[in-house]
């Protein structure tokens, strides 16, 4: 392996045994859990919904429970930088599996009591957040660098594809019983595990156990862990390219979840029923598919900071047409336009952040990027509705429009001034933050 990049395994004194054979692990890890997790999606609220619940308790359910994933994702990390990334994930896969199989069985059985339902959610969702901050950075572990824009896009294309056919699963599974999308989505967690266990690769950062063995007292233990719980914010904050990632990532994910409800309320406000907004989101869907396996080849004929600029500004058009749009295959086939570009810009962002981070903070770093997103995805939805009841869905696009054109310009810019060859924070820096 070549000494390519901080986060790369050989550079880390970390060794691939099995690269290939991992690689194709993480992959069926990654989808697997993509697919369950949106087959019990649509479940869920159907179920809730069902037992008589309000939409509003809904959505509190959902909300509180995201809200506590984001905020125990950081902690979660620690322990996966420190050397106990595949002990983390198999945990958490387990516990989620154990949540939803007894949601399962209680369904199966009748006797499910709404204590009973809620805590499995809000257990499962907690576990998922966890299992999710300790799996990033696991690409760097387990393949040169070489190799990351292939296999990132290769997990984006399984995303994608569950994307795809996790609600037409979850919907069919939920018709024939309310148990069975449950049942399907532990049954996912179970085989994340098995897939993590099958890996052949040391997960953990070189001299990350000698770190985790610490002897010092109990209080100044807890105070150093809450310590390194910031510490992948702080390396995002010191280095210019995690800075951009950062922006882009939240700002373009949060308008573009924006537009996403944006579009649902206009198609309800017209008379379009669920198959019209289903349509809409199965034509991105497959079109966010294409766009990851395509990826790869894009980035190397423009170059990354090529690709994300073309992205950034081509998105614009795009997405400021859906103000014009007045069905779903209009609204479809610009939403797809967008689903088609994006994951090539995700493609250079995540690789960059794979190749300036340290290995021993993979874990943290990434979960800091992720839970800023995660903010901008969770404020987007009360953000467009308050928008849309106030101007309507043509303006709230437009705004969307706006503030993408706005990203355009500051990424160009930053990209301009060399933030994505801009190298990372040296050893002392990192070594401050960490510890």
């Amino acid at each position: 392996m070549r000494r390519t990049g901080a986060a790369d395994p050989a550079a880390a004194g970390h060794r691939t045994s099995a690269p290939g054979h991992d690689v194709r692990l993480l992959w069926w890890a990654n989808s697997a859990d993509a697919l369950g997790t949106q087959i019990s999606g649509l479940a869920l609220p159907l179920l809730l919904l069902g037992l008589g619940y309000s939409p509003a308790l809904v959505g509190a359910v959902a909300g509180a429970s995201t809200a506590l994933g984001l905020l125990l994702g950081p902690f979660a990390a620690v322990p996966a930088d420190r050397g106990a990334r595949r002990r983390v994930m198999i945990l958490c896969a387990a516990v989620s599996a154990a949540a939803l199989g007894s949601l399962a069985a209680a369904l199966a059985l009748g006797s499910l009591h709404p204590a009973h339902l809620f805590a499995a959610v809000l257990v499962e969702r907690v576990a998922t957040s966890c299992q999710e901050a300790a799996a990033r950075g696991a690409v760097a572990l387990v393949c040169p660098a070489d190799d990351h824009p292939r296999v990132v896009s290769r997990l984006q294309a399984g995303e994608q594809g569950a994307l795809v056919l996790g609600p037409l699963l979850g919907g069919l599974l939920y018709q024939a019983a309310r148990w069975l999308p449950f049942l399907a989505d532990a049954l996912s967690y179970l085989v994340a595990a098995l897939c993590v266990r099958g890996m052949r690769s040391d997960l953990a950062p070189a001299g990350a156990r000698a770190r985790a063995r610490d002897t010092r007292p109990s209080r100044a233990r807890w105070g150093a862990f809450a310590s390194e719980a910031g510490a992948g914010l702080s390396l995002v904050l010191r280095s210019p390219v995690l800075r951009l990632v950062l922006v882009w990532t939240a700002a373009a994910g949060g308008l573009l979840v924006a537009l996403h409800y944006t579009v649902v309320f206009a198609l309800q406000e017209s008379g379009r029923g669920p198959a019209a907004v289903g349509l809409v989101f199965s034509v991105a869907g497959a079109a966010g598919l294409a766009g990851a396996l395509a990826a790869p080849a894009v980035v190397r004929r423009l170059t990354a900071p090529r690709t994300l600029v073309a992205v950034s500004w081509l998105i614009v058009p795009a997405a400021a047409g859906l103000a014009a749009g007045n069905g779903p295959w209009s609204y479809g086939l610009l939403f797809g336009a967008v689903s088609l570009l994006v994951p090539a810009a995700v493609v250079v962002l995540q690789t960059r952040v794979l190749r300036v981070t340290p290995p021993e903070l993979l874990a943290r770093t990434g979960t800091a990027l992720a839970t800023a997103a995660g903010i901008a995805a969770a404020v987007a939805p009360l953000a467009a509705g308050t928008a849309v009841a106030r101007a309507g869905a043509a303006p709230t696009i437009a705004g969307c429009a706006v503030l993408l054109a706005l990203l355009a310009a500051g990424t160009t810019l930053a990209v301009a001034r060399g933030a994505l060859s801009a190298p990372s924070p040296g050893p002392a820096a990192t070594a401050k933050g960490a510890l």
